[in-house]
């Protein structure tokens, strides 16, 4: 099947399977012939089955022979293999001598098939220096060989019997290994041991010894002469030479060798085949017995392609036969490079890897202990460790208290040689083993130092090794950063911008004192190679040491005595944001002035500094910048400087070409909402909404209607939905609110009457999203209210002058009057009042909807809602007639439930008790008994006249003595 499906299968591939079937038929046909009629077969028709079966494997190795090399590919072992098997195919030879007719008869008896002690022999083999007769008959073992090949005979290595399958299953499998062992002679053995001599000796009467077995004889004799006897003939030796026997060693060295071939041969086919698990365990045991025999059968182990073969089975069901294999693996590999290149070619190591999770103790072991023989290896080093979840799961193996002691051990060894690769060593520290590579950077070469600071540059570092990182590598980090190589300033700072951008190491930098150099890199050091830009690396430092929110404003940064806060470091960070080229280097300055102003010390420095240098012109330059982090900083930055310099920047934001129109821009519904539009949005709300230009200047880009419509979609609909959304909303709602305290101007009178605000900020009272927006709705309400009391007027009757030149009769005149009463005059403003165009509070019916913001969470929220109430009972209105309308909606009890529910605010009591003296003063018996009858009233009030400010004292007192709780004083009761 191979042959045929081979992608190179040769032309005559047909003539070779057919030739191959038709002797392997023919060769069964003789073996079973012979097997089924042993009794009966007389020893000539054996003679001559065997004849016949000698040329029926002949031409067996000569089809084998015919495949060509271009078949086998990349599989060198198995047309080694191939190759092997058809030349001794070729060379077969049987024959039975005269002893072995004779235990054939013997066996006869026994009813054993008479092939099982043939002796095979190659045609080609070299004439023994000793002759036939010389051969032992003797079954008997050489001390330095194990069993012989016992898993061809059905036994195991310790002599017990393999009960899986009997020694005749497995003849019938691979033949006996006398089939392939030549004969041992008599004079290989030493007369004394009884074992096959390493070092043969002749003694002066001619006799060949064991040397070591010879001297400990004489030894036991006595040093007399007199006393030393040969140990075989008994007669006196004249002296206790030893000659060696140079004929003979050589010829038992050249038989060894011959045999071990022959045994590397039987494993190897004991492992094609894997009948059975005593079979591979036997034929791995008598490998790993050559092997320790002699170091160089390691390499006709791996030349022989036997080493392929073990890879292979590296994965058998059998946990023992898996033992065995990482064990003879780890042999066939101690100090042979290149048999660890054969595995590491293979995919045995990715198959260690997962035996270390292994539930089985031997197994885990012997895949350790492998692993450990491999990573000795610097060429694997980095194979191992490039496998996915290699080094993780020796980390956990090392760490894991539930795993004994050799384990732990060995995958800390492992991990040890692994270090030799510097990618291991990040794989370790990317997996939390931060050891190797701390320990090479501090200690490392130069050129170490560069890698380990470089991979230190880029690892994500976990949140319990933060701080030790930044102990041990900061100061050689430092130092590094003051060597003159750029290539090695640039590794440094990559690695501390690394550890800074953890917050709790900005104490460890600080005190191993980085401020003054990143000081001294930024505002001294002129000159700096193309691969490096030391002023753009410091600021990115300084400026996550500033954003952990440690205090600099003390630590000094030149030998000159400055600090952090101080004119010098403000001033020398301007002039860096000015002629900054890159963005990120603007974005960590900006940072840098956003953390400074929060500094009591350096707030009106910065301040002051931006005033002067006109500085806010290059912050308005980077809101149009395409890089949109940029834009989001500088924004962030501009909404903290409105507080302190809010008209200068709105001034300057006026007078810079496309603003303010570029913030105000209303993004497309298909467009996700960003941060940018929404703290764009937020920062226009938030400057002086007093300021009149800036009002004109938003008015003038036609985007106010837009703005409008897209509060409703958010409101309603809720489209744009994202994180921004509500931030988005309150700037957009702070813009429209920023109108309401300009109305004195037309334009903008006349843009609130054609948008309605009335009745968008009414509506957003009740859906409002965040309290910020109810705030401000409410805010806006109140400044609308106030214009009602100047917009509303009384209705006019038209006259014209014809009817001024005529007597009106009396009749005519009062049915004007009863016209003139149909006309809606509002009952707080006297006049002609609507939500539109006098944005009067009771047209709109807001006022039900501010009375429900007076249980709301938010004090500021109660504040706004009280403030935008107020205004309906201002002097110049109707205070009689609001007092009866809120008095129809129990305006008293909120506002009483307002004071018991919130505590001590100066604005809430003095919007409280406003409205509470108006409603003493105008509310009638109702509203004094409401007041009165309240509980918590009085000791509110106290609290109040204690405690309060002058101006809420003032109102406290006159409840109190409305209320007769303190008498009145006047002159005239004096």
């Amino acid at each position: 099947m191979e042959l045929l499906t081979s992608e190179n299968s040769p032309p005559n591939a047909t003539q070779i399977l057919k030739s191959l079937s038709e002797n392997v038929v023919h060769a069964k046909f003789l073996i079973g012939k012979c097997s089924n009629q042993v009794l009966s077969v007389p020893d000539i028709e054996v003679s001559s089955i065997i004849e016949q079966l000698t040329g029926v494997i002949r031409k067996i190795g000569e089809s084998l022979n015919l495949i060509p090399s271009s078949v086998f590919a990349d599989q060198e072992y198995a047309e080694i293999a191939v190759r092997s098997i058809s030349s001794e195919m070729k060379d077969v030879h049987f024959e039975i001598s005269h002893n072995q007719i004779q235990v054939s008869e013997a066996k006869k008896s026994l009813h054993f098939p008479p092939f099982e002690l043939a002796v095979l022999k190659s045609e080609s083999t070299e004439s023994d220096l000793y002759t036939v007769d010389q051969v032992s008959t003797k079954i008997s073992q050489p001390f330095d060989m194990p069993h012989t090949i016992n898993f061809l005979s059905g036994s195991d290595y310790l002599g017990q019997g393999n009960h899986d399958r009997s020694s005749s299953e497995l003849s019938k499998t691979i033949p006996p290994l006398a089939e392939y062992m030549e004969p041992l002679y008599e004079t290989f053995f030493c007369p004394l041991t009884k074992d096959i001599m390493n070092d043969p000796v002749t003694v002066a009467n001619g006799v060949t010894y064991e040397r070591r077995a010879i001297t400990e004889w004489f030894k036991k004799l006595g040093d007399t002469a007199e006393d030393v006897v040969c140990p075989t003939t008994g007669e006196k030796l004249v002296t206790t030479d030893l000659n060696t026997n140079i004929a003979l060693k050589t010829t038992i060295q050249e038989w060894t060798e011959r045999n071990e071939a022959a045994r590397i041969r039987v494993a190897r086919a004991a492992l094609s085949l894997c009948s059975s698990d005593i079979m591979i365990i036997e034929a791995l045991k008598d490998l790993q017995y050559l092997c320790r025999k002699k170091p160089y059968t390691k390499v006709q182990v791996r030349t022989t392609g036997v080493l392929p073969l073990v890879c292979q089975l590296i994965i058998y069901k059998d946990k023992k036969v898996r033992c065995m294999i990482l064990a003879t693996l780890q042999l066939l590999a101690e100090n042979d490079d290149e048999a660890k290149d054969m595995i590491a070619k293979t995919k045995t190591i990715t198959i260690i890897i997962t035996m270390l999770s292994s539930n089985h103790l031997p197994e885990r072991h012997a895949a350790l202990s492998l692993l450990l023989e491999l990573s000795t290896s610097e060429l694997l080093c980095e194979k191992i460790g490039s496998i996915a979840g290699a080094i993780l799961m020796l980390i956990t193996i090392r760490y894991n208290q539930s795993f004994d002691a050799f384990t732990a051990e060995s995958a800390n060894k492992i991990l040890r040689n692994l270090e030799k690769s510097p990618k291991n060593i990040k794989c370790m520290a990317e997996n939390s083993l931060l050891e190797p590579l701390l320990n090479h950077l501090i200690d490392g070469s130069e050129d170490m130092q560069m890698q380990m600071g470089a991979y230190l540059g880029v690892i994500v570092l976990g949140h319990d090794s933060e701080t030790y990182v930044a102990e041990r590598a900061s100061p050689t980090l430092i130092k590094m950063v003051q060597s003159e190589k750029s290539l090695t300033r640039k590794v440094a700072f990559n690695g501390l911008a690394k550890i800074s951008s953890y917050q709790r190491n900005s104490n460890t930098l600080v005190e191993a004192g980085i401020v003054p150099i990143m000081i001294e890199e930024m505002f001294t050091r002129k000159v700096d190679s193309g691969i490096l830009d030391s002023k753009k690396e410091s600021v990115t430092i300084l400026a996550n040491l500033l954003d952990s929110g440690i205090l600099l404003e003390n630590i000094k940064v030149n030998t000159h005595g400055h600090t952090m806060t101080s004119h010098y470091v403000v001033y020398n960070l301007i002039q860096l944001l000015r002629n900054s080229t890159s963005d990120e280097m603007s974005i960590n300055l900006i940072k840098i002035f956003h953390c400074l102003i929060k500094y009591p010390k350096s707030t009106s420095t910065v301040v002051s500094a931006i005033k002067e240098t006109e500085a806010s012109y290059t912050l308005f330059e980077f809101l149009d910048s395409p890089f949109e982090e940029l834009g989001i900083e500088t924004l962030k930055l501009l909404l903290t400087l409105t507080t302190y310099m809010g008209h200068t920047l709105a001034d300057r934001l006026c007078n810079t070409k496309g603003q303010p129109a570029n913030l105000i821009k209303i993004p497309p519904e298909t467009t996700q909402l960003t941060e940018k539009f929404a703290i764009a949005a937020k920062f226009l709300a938030m400057l002086p909404h007093q300021n009149l230009p800036l009002n004109l200047a938003l008015l003038y880009t036609g985007r106010i209607p837009a703005v409008i419509q897209t509060i409703n979609e958010i409101q309603i609909s809720g489209t744009r939905t994202s994180r921004f959304t509500n931030l988005y909303l309150e700037g957009l709602v702070g813009i429209l609110v920023r109108f309401t305290t300009t109305l004195y101007e037309r334009q903008i009178l006349q843009l609130a009457s054609s948008c309605n605000f009335t009745l968008v900020l009414t509506q957003l009272l009740m859906r409002g999203t965040s309290d910020e927006v109810q705030r401000l709705s409410a805010i806006g309400l109140e400044k609308l209210s106030v214009q009602s009391i100047t917009l509303s007027k009384p209705p006019q009757i038209k006259r014209t002058k014809f009817m001024k030149l005529f007597y009106i009769p009396r009749l005519l005149l009062f049915l004007t009057k009863q016209k003139q009463k149909k006309i809606q005059v509002c009952s707080v403003h006297k006049g002609v009042c609507s939500s539109e165009t006098t944005f009067c509070l009771v047209d709109a019916k807001a006022v039900e909807r501010l009375l429900a913001c007076l249980y709301h969470e938010n004090g500021e929220v109660i504040e706004a809602a009280l403030s935008a109430i107020t205004t309906l009972l201002d002097d110049k209105v109707d205070v009689e007639m609001s007092v009866n309308m809120l008095n129809e909606m129990n305006i008293i009890k909120h506002v009483l439930s307002v004071l018991k529910e919130q505590k001590q605010q100066e604005g809430l009591w003095q919007k409280s008790f406003l409205i509470i003296e108006k409603f003493l003063m105008k509310g009638g018996n109702r509203s004094n008994s409401d007041i009165s009858q309240d509980r918590f009233l009085p000791s509110t009030l106290v609290n109040a006249f204690h405690h309060g400010d002058e101006l809420t004292r003032q109102m406290a007192e006159k409840i109190l003595r409305h209320m007769k709780k303190i008498p009145y004083y006047s002159s005239e009761f004096v």
